[in-house]
C-alpha cells in the first residue's frame, strides 16, 4: 500500500512527521512518500522520507491569500508551473493506486481530489473559533459566516463531503461537532501540534524567576525581521520587573540561518557569554536551533510572531504576548486572527512599551494566568492525537 502525505507549510510538514513517525512504528506501516507543496520539505528529508518532489520556496512562503502582492510575486516566481507540476504528481500517484493524506488548508485538500484516489484531510488551518466559542458567535462574526454556518466555506465541506474522502480530522473538538452536522467523516482525533511536547514548567502563576520564550517565526527573512521587533521588547523588559530574574531562550527553526540572529544581538550590545548564550546588563538570552521542546516546556509566557509554535505554547495552558509584523505571516491581519482562534491566551501588543506593559499585567493578575491555562488547553487539545489517527489510518485506511 502506497501512501502519499501532502502539506503546504513547515508546520503542516512537522505535523505530517508526528503522524508518519507513529505509522512508521507498527508492522503493518504503508510505504510512505510525501509531497511538500511550500519550501524545501525539510522536516521529511530529515526523518529521511523520499519526497515526490522538491518543492520550491515563494516569496509569500505559502500565505498568498493574505496579501495580492505576495500572489503577484509568486506567480512571477513560477507559482502556476509549480501548481501544474503537483497537479500532474498527484493525478499520476492515484492512477498507480496509492492513497493521499492531505494536512493542511483548501490547497493539499483540493490537490487530493483531483488526485482522483482515496484521500484523508488533517485540517490544521481552520477552526471554529475564529468564529465563535462555546458560548456562541463572536461579535466579530459577519453575517456571511454565520449565514455558512461554518469557518470552513460550503465548497471545502463539498471536497470533504466527498465519497473518496475517506477521513476528516479537524483540530479541535468544536469544529468537529459543527461539521458533523453535515455528511462529512469526522473522526474528532485531536490536534497533532500538541504531540511530543515537554511541559516541564505547567501554566502556573510565576515566583521569583521568569523564564520567556522568544520565538521569531520560521520563514527567513521575515523572521530576521521579527526578530529585531522581538529584541526590542526584551530591552524594554530589562530593570523594569526588579522582583523577577527575567531569562530569555530563543527558538530558531533548524533551517533558519542562526548567525544572522546571533549578529542581530551583538549589534543591539548583547555580548557573547559562551556558546550562544549573550548577556546584557547581566540578563541571559540563549539561543538554539535544537532545543524547541524543551524550551517550550522551560518558558512561563512567550514573546511571539509565529504561527504553529505560538498555538503549541499556548496549548500547554501559557500566555503568549504577540506583536504584528509587516509579513508575509505575522501580519496585522494574522495577528488579530490568532488572538481570535486562541482567545484570552494571547495578548496582542503593539509596540516594544506595549508589551512589557501586557507582562506587567499578567504579574499583576494572577488569577489571569489560571484562566489561560484552562483556555489554552480547551482550545488546542491533551496529547495523543498523532498516535489516534496514525492507528485510524491503519485500521480504515490502509489495510
Amino acid at each position: 500500500m502506497k501512501l502519499l502525505f501532502l502539506s503546504n507549510g513547515h508546520g503542516e510538514d512537522e505535523i505530517a512527521i508526528r503522524i508518519i513517525k507513529r505509522l512508521q512504528s507498527s508492522p503493518h506501516c504503508p510505504d510512505i512518500t510525501a509531497l511538500p507543496l511550500v519550501g524545501n520539505g525539510y522536516a521529511y528529508t530529515r526523518l529521511g522520507i523520499p519526497l515526490l518532489d522538491r518543492g520550491q520556496k515563494m516569496p509569500s512562503g505559502g500565505f498568498i491569500t493574505r496579501d495580492a502582492k505576495q500572489l503577484w510575486r509568486d506567480l512571477r516566481e513560477g507559482l502556476l508551473g509549480l501548481t501544474s507540476r503537483q497537479y500532474r504528481l498527484v493525478k499520476n500517484w492515484g492512477q498507480e493506486g496509492g492513497k493521499i493524506v492531505a494536512v493542511g488548508d483548501i490547497l493539499p485538500l483540493a490537490l487530493a481530489w483531483l488526485s482522483e484516489t482515496d484521500y484523508a484531510f488533517v485540517g490544521t488551518a481552520k477552526s471554529e473559533y475564529y468564529l465563535r466559542d462555546e458560548r456562541g458567535w463572536l461579535d466579530s462574526s459577519s453575517m456571511i459566516d454565520r449565514l455558512w454556518g461554518s469557518y470552513y466555506y460550503p465548497w471545502e465541506r463539498w471536497l470533504m463531503a466527498h465519497p473518496r474522502c475517506r477521513g476528516v480530522f479537524p483540530r479541535d473538538s468544536l469544529t468537529s461537532k459543527i461539521l458533523q452536522q453535515w455528511s462529512i467523516p469526522v473522526v474528532d482525533g485531536g490536534n497533532p501540534m500538541m504531540d511530543d511536547l515537554l511541559p516541564s514548567i505547567t501554566g502556573d502563576f510565576p515566583q521569583d524567576c521568569l523564564n520567556i520564550l522568544l520565538l521569531p517565526g520560521s520563514r527567513f527573512p521575515e523572521s530576521l525581521h521579527n526578530w529585531q521587533q522581538i529584541l526590542a521588547s526584551v530591552a524594554a523588559m530589562i530593570g523594569r520587573f526588579p522582583d523577577y530574574k527575567l531569562e530569555f531562550l530563543a527558538a530558531i527553526a533548524p533551517a533558519l540561518p542562526l548567525e544572522s540572529f546571533t549578529a542581530a544581538l551583538i549589534s543591539r550590545g548583547w555580548r557573547e557569554h559562551s556558546t550562544n548564550k549573550f548577556i546584557c546588563q547581566e540578563v541571559f538570552i540563549t539561543i538554539s536551533q535544537t532545543d524547541y521542546a524543551e524550551y517550550l516546556g522551560r518558558c512561563h509566557l512567550a514573546i511571539a510572531m509565529a504561527g504553529t509554535a505560538t498555538e503549541q505554547f499556548v496549548g500547554l495552558g501559557k500566555p503568549a504576548i504577540t506583536i504584528a509584523g509587516s509579513g508575509p505571516q505575522f501580519t496585522p491581519h494574522f495577528a488579530t486572527l490568532q488572538q481570535r482562534l486562541l482567545g484570552c491566551s494571547i495578548l496582542l501588543g503593539d509596540s516594544a512599551e506595549s508589551v512589557a506593559d501586557k507582562l506587567e499585567y499578567l504579574l499583576q493578575n494572577p488569577p489571569k494566568w489560571q484562566e489561560i491555562a484552562v483556555n489554552g488547553r480547551q482550545r488546542m487539545g491533551s496529547a495523543g492525537a498523532s498516535d489516534r489517527i496514525a492507528q485510524w489510518l491503519l485500521d480504515n485506511f490502509c489495510p
